[in-house]
């Protein structure tokens, strides 16, 4: 890279990490002087204490104040002199292209502030489950799984529980009655999941459930019910109710979330599309804009 090149991508790095530069169409206009002590100084560049107060979290130890405070100093002073050596060897040429590029962010600015101040305002942001429903039938091939998700019973308790051949009898039932009565043990279990019908993945699993880590992935992934496990800390009791693979569709409660944000994306952008064709059509109607 040569070295003009290289000064140009410095000071535009500098200018667009500025917020007071880029504020301003003079790329190296320099602080006011104020009256305050001036911690450290490059060139007429100075760096005064309330700058580096603000950078200094409160209630630290005298001796990191002091590291953070050096290491800030050296910071700001490594930016100035490759800002100062920038300014040398800028040509007028880059010089105006910088004042282009200044230009153009501030005005992007400008404009995304303004819309996004207006999608605040104007936005609807309730989504009915039936829209939600519609978008998922229409959009299915677009959610298919990219990991295998399951759909499980399981509870965990220690090796000094004991009610454990209670509890893996009330496990294994299909009644009602005994998932109420294994319900009502479970303020001694470590952890626990019976009634709840989400998706969790199979990573998740896992993490849950870790002598599962040591077992061949397809035997967790299949039907069962009943599997039981044990560590050194208690044993884990596992019913596999259903299992999604890769490739395919995701159920609608796992990703309604993600739809609710997809139509929410779609709507600001037909929302933005109208906003400036409103404009637009504003704008030709009082005479503000002429097309020659």
């Amino acid at each position: 890279m040569s070295l003009k090149k290289s000064a140009l991508f410095l000071v535009i790095l500098v200018i667009l990490c500025s917020c007071e530069q880029i504020k301003s169409l003079d790329v190296f206009s320099k602080k006011e002087e104020r009256e305050e002590p001036i911690i450290a100084s490059v060139g007429e560049t100075n760096l005064y204490l309330s700058e580096l107060n603000e950078v200094i979290p409160k209630g630290i130890l005298e001796s990191d104040s002091i590291v953070l405070a050096k290491s800030y100093i050296n910071t700001w002073a490594k930016q100035q002199l490759l800002l100062q050596k920038a300014e040398e060897n800028i040509s007028e040429v880059n010089y105006n292209k910088i004042d282009e590029l200044i230009k153009a962010y501030r005005e992007s600015l400008y404009i995304n502030g303004y819309k996004e101040s207006l999608i605040k305002q104007q936005l609807d942001t309730v989504i009915s489950d039936e829209s939600i429903r519609n978008y998922y039938k229409n959009n299915k091939e677009n959610f298919k799984l990219n990991e295998e998700l399951l759909q499980i019973k399981y509870v965990y308790f220690g090796n000094d529980f004991l009610d454990k051949k209670e509890a893996i009898d009330k496990f294994k039932s299909e009644e009602e009655e005994d998932l109420e009565d294994l319900e009502s043990l479970t303020i001694n279990f470590k952890d626990y999941q019976l009634r709840d019908s989400s998706w969790i993945t199979y990573d998740n699993v896992l993490q849950k459930i870790p002598p599962f880590r040591y077992e061949p992935k397809e035997k967790l992934l299949k039907k069962s019910k009943f599997i039981k496990k044990e560590d050194s800390l208690g044993v884990y009791l596992v019913a596999v109710n259903n299992v999604l693979l890769r490739n395919d569709i995701a159920p609608l409660s796992y990703i309604e979330n993600n739809i609710k944000q997809l139509i929410l994306h779609k709507r600001k952008i037909e929302l933005v599309r109208d906003i400036e064709k409103t404009l637009i059509n504003d704008a030709i109607k009082n005479n503000e804009f002429k097309e020659y």
